[in-house]
């Protein structure tokens, strides 16, 4: 028997660290799949059957309206900002302002970032392009999810290219260094919620699995891979 987790990509590298843990609790693996948190909202909305969720506060406050997660059950995990990456060995880069990312921005070969319409990062990223005035000088580089878009730029053999997704996605991926959060006033911070499915039938490890998650004395590991 396994726990079916549907996750939006940022807590990726969170629950591989607690599978582990997990398994010695309950004997139970995790069946993960994370991607964009549009997506994973549409295959529940379809009825896709699955154990637990973390998502974007808002998308599990709606599920929770629609009663397909149990109220009762909300964990915030933490804070996600949105960042800059880049590949690593690209050297020190400080984006301390607006000005300094529409340089970096408007400089850089491409811009990998997650899907612009389904992804929380994408679509922030899309809109800070046009606030910047720079929609038809980048070259948006698109990918499914924050963890695909960085493993790209992390593959790209163009000489400047740039990424900006989650944080914690930034850190999850080997090749890439993360820059720093987006500066005021283009930043963005998400909270992450897990939420257990009405009609799971692992009720009782689903509730460890989000105490591994939340546990206030496991806060030192959420920093460690992005949740601040």
């Amino acid at each position: 028997m396994k726990l079916r987790l549907l996750s939006g990509g940022a807590a990726n590298g969170l629950v591989d660290k607690v599978r582990d843990p997990f398994r010695e609790a309950t004997g139970l693996e995790i069946d993960g799949d994370f991607g964009a948190v549009g997506g994973m909202r549409d295959r529940i909305a379809e009825g896709e059957a699955f154990d637990l969720a973390i998502l974007t506060r808002a998308a599990i406050d709606g599920f929770v309206a629609e009663d397909k997660l149990d109220v009762d059950s909300i964990a915030d995990v933490g804070n996600v900002p949105t960042g800059i990456a880049v590949k690593t060995g690209a050297g020190r880069i400080v984006v301390p302002d607006g000005e300094a990312l529409r340089d970096l921005i408007a400089s850089a070969d491409a811009l990998f970032c997650p899907d612009t319409e389904k992804s929380t990062a994408g679509i922030h990223v899309a809109t800070v392009i046009d606030r910047l005035g720079l929609r038809k000088l980048v070259r948006l580089a698109e990918f499914p999810n924050g963890q695909t878009a960085m493993a790209a730029l992390a593959r790209s053999d163009l000489p400047a290219p740039i990424g900006s997704t989650q944080m914690t996605e930034i850190l999850n991926t080997p090749g890439v260094d993360f820059v720093g959060p987006l500066p005021s006033p283009y930043d963005l911070n998400t909270i992450y919620s897990a939420a257990i499915a009405q009609h799971t039938t692992v009720s009782e490890a689903a509730r460890i699995f989000i105490q591994l998650l939340s546990d206030p004395d496991r806060a030192d590991l959420r920093r460690s891979v992005g949740f601040t």
